[in-house]
């Protein structure tokens, strides 16, 4: 009985070390990594970048405040676009700054999260990168596995609060990767989006959560990302740049929360007046600033904060007195919901507020967009 007890536990032992091996050759099968930029990238607004994952045009360098140009680093709202039969997606690249912030899960800031199209035509949420970079600031993971070997489209959102250096897929070894095959988002729409950090994306929990991403999804059509954190100041040269994206079709202006009320009244009006002498044909969409949650109880926001949006508003009447047409203009009313709920701080944006922020929008930038 004894000998025979031995010989059971010696043959668990042998099965358990047979399985063990298999799996760790099966979990060590090859990935193969090719250069990301080889596909689709979405959401941008240029070409001449100083790297393909800045979002400005490399000429503004030295027109721009260093905060700005550092903010536009940040690859906020960008997106790869691939197809692949691969049984496993995973995904490697280098963040330039390694960034922390105490107020925004390290998941929106510089994770990235994968989205698949279903078959009925949705974009639908996989699974996110946790970021964890090592000395080299390199992240690596794999997103998903046991898929089921036929094609399918993906989309990777780059990170809001990181710059990315280089950035690599990973695929089965045998497995095709490829130029999407379906054309979601639509090329020939394009939605341009001004702001301050709450465009930018903060504090989505993830990448997909940011206003400009559900916005793309939810009307398949590209959105750039011109959210700059702090910088959302109305400079002239960011206006000249915005009217040389010759696919805009429609331009979103929610720049209120940078600038200060004599800001808002002195350089509305040339800023929106520029872009519409220089592009006639484009809607222009101009968004108040919120009311920051606690503003309700603080005095001092309570009366300077509408005082920003009236300055604003001044501008958009004179502008439309004067003759200039296409210009439609949003009041701040719910803008992120009316239960104090939608901010992560009493001023930027849970996934709660985006959801609201977008849902506002929608349906005033849909109408635009489809004439």
């Amino acid at each position: 009985m004894k000998n025979y007890f031995k010989l059971w536990l010696t043959s668990i032992f042998l099965m358990s070390f047979v399985f063990s091996v298999c799996a760790e050759e099966k979990k060590a099968e090859p990935l193969k990594y090719v250069n990301a930029l080889n596909f689709r990238m979405v959401n941008k607004g240029w070409t001449n970048t100083e790297t393909p994952f800045y979002r400005i045009p490399a000429e503004l360098k030295d027109s721009v405040r260093k905060d700005l140009w550092n903010r536009q680093q940040c690859s906020a709202g960008l997106g790869i676009r691939f197809a692949s039969n691969s049984k496993r997606i995973a995904l490697r690249y280098t963040l330039l700054f390694n960034t922390y912030m105490f107020h925004m899960a390290d998941t929106g800031l510089k994770g990235m999260d994968l989205y698949t199209l279903t078959p009925n035509g949705r974009w639908e949420y996989i699974n996110t990168n946790r970021p964890i970079a090592n000395e080299e600031k390199v992240c690596e993971k794999v997103m998903v596995e046991n898929l089921d070997g036929e094609m399918h489209e993906y989309l990777f959102y780059l990170p809001l609060y990181d710059g990315v250096v280089d950035m690599e897929i990973g695929v089965d070894s045998i497995a095709d990767i490829c130029m999407p095959i379906v054309n979601s988002p639509r090329r020939e729409k394009k939605v341009v989006m001004y702001g301050t950090s709450i465009m930018q994306g903060g504090c989505a929990t993830r990448t997909g959560m940011a206003a400009t991403n559900m916005i793309q999804r939810d009307l398949n059509c590209e959105v750039v990302n011109l959210g700059f954190s702090g910088e959302g100041k109305m400079d002239m040269c960011i206006a000249r740049a915005m009217a040389r994206i010759s696919d805009a079709d429609v331009f979103v202006l929610d720049p209120v929360p940078n600038c200060t009320e004599m800001m808002c009244d002195t350089l509305t009006y040339d800023f929106v007046r520029t872009l519409r002498v220089l592009r006639p044909e484009v809607p222009i969409i101009m968004v108040e600033g919120p009311m920051y949650t606690y503003a309700k109880y603080d005095s001092y926001f309570k009366e300077y904060l509408p005082k920003k949006n009236v300055a604003f508003r001044r501008n958009y009447e004179r502008l439309i007195a004067d003759g200039y047409k296409d210009i439609y203009y949003v009041t701040s009313d719910g803008i992120c919901g009316d239960d104090n709920e939608g901010t992560v701080d009493g001023i930027h944006y849970t996934d709660i507020g985006f959801r609201r922020y977008a849902d506002k929008l929608i349906p005033i930038i849909k109408p635009l967009l489809e004439r």
